[in-house]
């Protein structure tokens, strides 16, 4: 029997070998609709030409075209549900998508039904010179575009000093998402007051607690959550340390996450696709608050799921594009635990040297099961990464599995130790 053909829109090396390692492989093969560099490390987002491409790929694929998905943000996760329509696949609809990536749209139709798990919010208009005073949210608060991911042009606000600053970054780089995201919102029709609104930014009051992220799907309308993973930040700071799989988290506070994800997700719509949700559970009050909805599975946690159950959550994501429910993710891994730790640095500057190839083999063969990505090169300056978050740069993924929490954190320890980088830092341009 002929192989079924599964396109991905922003094909890497890294989660290719994912997909490969599925018990799904046996009977599918799977091609870049676009690769990572047509959708990472840009200088911009020419979405028509994006499209254009895509579908002309499937077009002239000399096979059958039998489904479609992605793991990676913007505009990945929009042109998805275009090609799926397209070409008559299985996937979800493009205006559920953008209830769940435009941030107030969102915020909108959660409030409708989960207003006592959602922060106070408000759009406003970044090219106002007269926001501040119009905001009605008493700091600090956070500010973040409408459309963004990884944190991008995300900040903190504990004044109007600090606001002012932030928005002088924010005008100069919004609509490097914004532009084209706006673009889409106008070209397939979404509903105009949402569509045409110049406020390109959204203000929210802080939610606290602890963080982790409900992955799931959506099949025929049921929504399932299948695992969730602690996000662990740096110390007092707002970037992630590392992500954390399985949670510790209570069984009973990941059953609340999962009835919240339900209802937010009924009423945006979205189904027949993956899902992340972010979560804070706050024990003070002991209750859990949504953060933000992610229509695809996370390329952040699909070794440290591989690592757990033995496959990917690539498998889920596959079934979906095939119009199937997904199998369950049972826990065949060799590990009981596993950590996808991320190596920061908070200050720009320019990268004089990285781990070698031999470096990093050498840690696989010290420590196995480990595998560590390195997103920067020789001669890179840190200021021209694209992706990052407001306050770090992220030089190094580093994958562990392990016997229980002390054992990864131990391994960590241990590759610090063998991973070289020399920065040549630039502390006039220190992130804020």
């Amino acid at each position: 029997m002929a192989k079924k053909n599964v396109f991905i829109v922003g094909l890497d090396a890294f989660n290719k070998q994912k997909l490969e390692n599925l018990p799904q492989a046996k009977e599918c093969n799977f091609h870049a609709a676009l690769d990572i560099t047509d959708i990472r490390n840009v200088d911009h987002f020419d979405m028509k030409k994006l499209i254009d491409k895509a579908i002309r790929t499937l077009e002239t694929f000399d096979g059958t075209v039998d489904g479609v998905t992605c793991y990676y943000d913007f505009p990945a996760t929009d042109i998805v549900p275009i090609l799926a329509e397209h070409f008559n696949l299985p996937g979800p609809n493009l205006e559920s998508i953008m209830k769940c990536e435009n941030k107030y749209w969102s915020r909108i139709e959660q409030h409708k039904v989960i207003p006592d798990h959602i922060p106070l919010f408000q759009a406003f208009d970044p090219f106002d010179e007269q926001v501040f005073h119009q905001i009605d949210l008493l700091p600090p608060y956070w500010i973040k575009p409408i459309k963004s991911f990884r944190s991008f042009l995300a900040y903190r606000i504990n004044g109007e000093r600090q606001f002012n600053d932030a928005m002088q970054e924010v005008r100069q780089h919004i609509d490097l998402i914004g532009a084209p995201f706006k673009y889409l919102m106008e070209r397939f029709d979404m509903p105009a007051e949402i569509a045409q609104w110049s406020e390109g930014m959204i203000a929210e009051t802080p939610i606290n607690g602890f963080q982790c992220t409900l992955e799931g799907y959506v099949y025929n309308g049921r929504v399932t959550g299948y695992g969730i993973v602690d996000s662990i930040r740096e110390g007092d700071r707002s970037s992630f340390a590392r992500y954390e799989y399985p949670s510790s988290l209570p069984l009973e506070i990941e059953h609340r996450m999962i009835d919240v994800a339900r209802e937010a997700i009924t009423q945006i719509g979205l189904d027949n696709s993956p899902f992340n949700i972010e979560f804070f559970y706050n024990q003070t009050v002991d209750d859990v608050y949504l953060l933000e909805i992610n229509p695809r599975i996370s390329q952040a946690h699909t070794d440290i799921f591989e690592k757990v159950h033995g496959t990917s959550h690539h498998s889920i994501a596959v079934d979906l594009a095939l119009g199937r429910k997904p199998r369950t993710m049972e826990k065949r891994g060799k590990f009981n635990i596993a950590g996808h730790f991320m190596l920061r640095t908070y200050e720009d500057g320019r990268v004089k040297k990285v781990p070698t190839v031999q470096e990093i083999k050498g840690l696989a063969e010290r420590i196995p099961g480990t595998y560590v990505k390195v997103p920067v090169k020789s001669g890179q300056y840190l200021r021209d990464l694209n992706g990052q978050d407001s306050y770090s740069y992220e030089i190094a993924n580093v994958f562990i599995g392990g016997r229980d929490q002390s054992d990864i954190l131990e391994k960590y320890d241990q590759c610090l130790q063998h991973l070289t980088f020399e920065i040549e830092t630039d502390r006039h341009a220190e992130i804020h």
